[in-house]
């Protein structure tokens, strides 16, 4: 851009401003309150066009620059002033527009870069009666919120070096032959969640969300695949990562998901260099299912996104799985699930349920809506036998 449009574009920013307490009977003119990205003034004035520049000088009055915010909604009424005249008070609301920084684009050569000249870790293959579990999900490549796309791929990738680097510190405990990674879904954020509202938040193509995710798995599958004899990685479809809906529905089979299928092309990829990659193994959900278990030194550990129960009642919906003779939920010891953005364990006799962190540092909505920042991170577990005797939270 030239500098003269820089200039016109820059945007300042300003702490928030405490909103002025008014007698509405007494004090003719205006009132404003600001919260983070969004405001509300009220004035009043003798024609509604009137009110309409006033709330600007308002703004303009508390030092914000109008050309950063836009009016998203209004309330006008009538009122009786002084005189006996009629007035018209209206309340606008406005919320701040995104910046130039916002607006750009990510350097996705420079991301994929990164992924591509991080140095794998290559320890001798082990074996032994334990699983060492890594379990992540929620990246939702190509979405601003927080610290963004660059953000969250750097967290990804020093959380599994990290998580890699665990291995060695475990297996002074126990014999640890077999290494899963658990894939728990929404690795983008796409483009059909909330029916496409969060597509101008959404910097990335879908293809480059999915480029991102394949590549992260594959830095995965390289980091992990020389630590054991035996290594997995099993993948679920996430609400984020469906392929298509129209009219805000799925019309394709459930598991018609980028998150899944960005795990086939990994699989593909190892299948063509079967001395390096023939002891891994893939699993993804069969067709028209959300779920997969995988067997874990003796531990049946299953996964599903988490989109499928309501907060708190994953043991119900469990149970209800578990009723049904076709499923294998019925068997399972373990499951994992992302979604809810929070790490959260629990245990109901000799089963354990592990909810994984989000990767992404936050979502903003759900900032402006409860106040919670994020604690992004993934989860390292040992299991045996349909034991979990550790659980870890691995953060950058």
């Amino acid at each position: 851009m030239s500098e003269l449009t820089d200039a016109l574009l820059a945007k300042p920013t300003a702490p928030a401003v405490a909103g002025r307490k008014v007698d509405p009977e007494k004090d003719f003119t205006r009132q404003i309150e600001v919260k983070g990205d969004s405001a509300d003034v009220t004035v009043r004035a003798e024609t509604f066009e009137a009110t309409e520049s006033a709330a600007t000088d308002v703004l303009r009055g508390q030092g914000l620059d109008p050309a950063e915010w836009t009016v998203t909604g209004f309330r006008s009424s009538e009122w009786t002033m002084a005189n006996g005249e009629t007035g018209v008070s209206t309340r606008f609301s406005f919320a701040r527009c995104a910046s130039d920084a916002e607006r750009e684009r990510p350097p996705i050569d420079e991301l994929l870069a990164a992924i591509d000249s991080t140095p794998a870790i290559e320890p001798p293959q082990e074996t032994g009666g334990h699983t060492f579990i890594v379990a992540l999900g929620d990246m939702q490549f190509g979405k601003i919120d927080g610290d963004g796309v660059e953000g969250t791929l750097e967290r990804t990738i020093a959380c599994l070096n990290k998580a890699a680097s665990l291995v060695e510190h475990y297996r002074r405990r126990f014999e640890i032959g077999h290494i899963h990674l658990a894939w728990l879904g929404d690795h983008v954020e796409g483009f059909v969640s909330q029916g496409g509202a969060n597509t101008w938040r959404t910097q990335l193509t879908l293809n480059e969300q999915i480029r991102l995710t394949r590549r992260v798995m594959l830095h995965a599958l390289l980091l992990f695949a020389p630590m054991a004899g035996r290594v997995t990685m099993a993948a679920v479809p996430g609400n984020h990562g469906e392929a298509v809906r129209i009219n805000g529905k799925g019309l394709t089979r459930y598991d018609d998901s980028h998150d899944t299928e960005s795990l086939i092309a990994v699989k593909d990829a190892a299948d063509l260099n079967p001395e390096r990659f023939g002891h891994v193994e893939f699993y993804v959900p069969d067709t028209d299912e959300l779920t997969v278990v995988v067997d874990c030194s003796g531990s049946v550990v299953a996964h599903a996104h988490g989109h499928q129960f309501r907060p708190g009642k994953h043991f119900e919906w469990w149970k209800g799985q578990a009723f049904g003779r076709s499923s294998a939920m019925h068997q399972a010891d373990v499951l994992l699930a992302g979604h809810l953005h929070h790490e959260f364990i629990e245990a109901d006799g000799p089963r354990t349920f592990i909810q994984v962190p989000s990767m992404e540092s936050e979502s903003t909505w759900f900032r402006h809506s409860k106040g919670a920042e994020g604690a992004p991170g993934l989860i390292v577990a040992v299991t045996k036998d349909g034991r979990v005797p550790v659980k870890e939270v691995v953060t950058q």
